[in-house]
């Protein structure tokens, strides 16, 4: 008889937080969202793509988006966050992790995403070639308190699950 490997798995943790500023394209998830204000950073800011990006390389162990994607690298400047997180994904199925499920929470209390969530989960769905029911997108506001909730700040928090591919030896 042959005897099967327990299925691994891992979750990861990931936090993101970017300022408003003028003359930016606000992009969560990889979604445009018409805002007068757009997320600063060395990328084009997406904290739900940064976020997720952190969850899924905690979970397998391969460091941080900072570690990755050094802000002092040029290659970097002005990324499509959408491309690092396709890098990821490539980089998790070389060590063979398949992504169980993802649930991210967008801090905005402006603009209002309820409209946008679908847009979202589509997209990180897609780019990381999963299926739609595993990814979950929410949207909470701040209620005034802090930089998010002085609409200085959008913020995001991801956790993932990966599993171990199984693979049939000889």
């Amino acid at each position: 008889m042959i005897e099967r490997p327990k299925p691994e798995y891992r979750s990861g943790i990931g936090i993101d937080i970017h300022e408003l500023v003028v003359g930016r394209r606000l992009m969560l998830c990889g979604v445009h969202v018409p805002h007068p204000s757009g997320l600063a950073g060395y990328s084009d800011g997406d904290v739900g793509l940064h976020a997720v990006i952190d969850a899924l390389l905690g979970a397998a162990a391969m460091g941080d988006i900072g570690t990755l994607f050094p802000d002092d690298d040029q290659r970097w400047k002005n990324a499509d966050s959408k491309d690092l997180l396709a890098i990821v994904k490539e980089q998790l199925d070389e060590k063979d992790w398949e992504i169980a499920n993802i649930d991210l929470i967008i801090h905005a209390d402006q603009p209002r995403l309820e409209s946008f969530k679908g847009q979202m989960k589509r997209c990180v769905a897609e780019i990381l070639g999963i299926d739609f029911a595993v990814v979950n997108v929410k949207a909470k506001t701040d209620n005034g308190f802090g930089d998010v909730g002085a609409g200085d700040a959008i913020a995001a928090t991801a956790i993932v699950l990966l599993k171990k591919k199984f693979r049939r030896t000889l």
